[in-house]
């Protein structure tokens, strides 16, 4: 079994696992113990998931390319399928769900970004490019979708109409395949083959710092909230955490 992606529940009282096996199992951070698991997630391997900010639903994406939600909000070890939703053609790469919003937004393999509605389960709006999406993040204002993939290429995107407002290259020899924003919205990291953490100015879209330890190509990157450290993990089994580079 290979396990593709971690989130907290916003809460904090439980960690949900998307794994090749088609199954989500939640643990319980403090003892590490399995907690419950949604068995048949996806048939073709759970690849992404994420949670909403009210840790009453689970959102899953398959390699089959379909978007699941999972209702936990009565008894979170009776959880059951709200709403599928599909339209992407290939694995689901990445989740993120807007802050204060119910809606959420899904980078594929397939070289589109989808923003749904989590109410009606309907797709709002439809990025498309020529890559192979690996990751995606909301501005924390949710007005803006940034995407990375193997284009090289670092892209914003209105949320509203899916229009392109910039593309900066992210890197000279390789995918991109993690990001993520500060809350503040002012700075972003990425990692991906090249093996270098990169701190971008979100709004002039220039590098300010850079990291250099991998010897594998980095997976995912991500900030702490309080800004005081970045975590990375690499394809090589290293997880290093960086010191935030503050300008103090």
């Amino acid at each position: 079994m290979v396990c593709k992606a971690i989130e907290f529940m916003q809460n904090g009282q439980s960690l949900v696992s998307a794994w090749n096996d088609g199954k989500i199992r939640v643990f319980l951070p403090e003892s590490g113990k399995l907690w419950y698991t949604i068995n048949n997630a996806h048939n073709s391997g759970v690849t992404a998931i994420a949670t909403t900010a009210d840790s009453k639903r689970i959102i899953s994406g398959g390699g089959e390319g379909q978007v699941r939600v999972w209702d936990l909000e009565f008894n979170p070890k009776r959880q059951y399928l709200r709403g599928a939703m599909k339209e992407h053609k290939s694995s689901i790469k990445c989740i993120k769900v807007r802050p204060m919003k119910n809606e959420c937004v899904t980078a594929s393999a397939d070289g589109t970004c989808i923003i749904w509605d989590l109410d009606r389960f309907v797709r709002n709006q439809m990025v498309m490019s020529n890559t192979l999406f690996q990751c995606v993040c909301y501005h924390p204002k949710g007005i803006q979708v940034i995407t990375s993939g193997t284009d090289r290429k670092v892209a914003y995107w209105e949320s509203y109409d899916g229009s392109q407002i910039r593309e900066v290259e992210g890197s000279k020899t390789g995918s991109i395949n993690g990001m993520d924003i500060s809350p503040d919205g002012r700075e972003l990291i990425t990692g991906g083959d090249d093996k270098i953490i990169k701190v971008w100015d979100y709004n002039d879209g220039v590098v300010t710092r850079v990291g250099e330890g991998h010897s594998g190509n980095i997976n995912r990157v991500k900030m702490c909230p309080n800004l005081a450290y970045i975590v990375s993990v690499s394809e090589d089994g290293a997880i290093l955490i960086w010191r935030y580079p503050h300008d103090n």
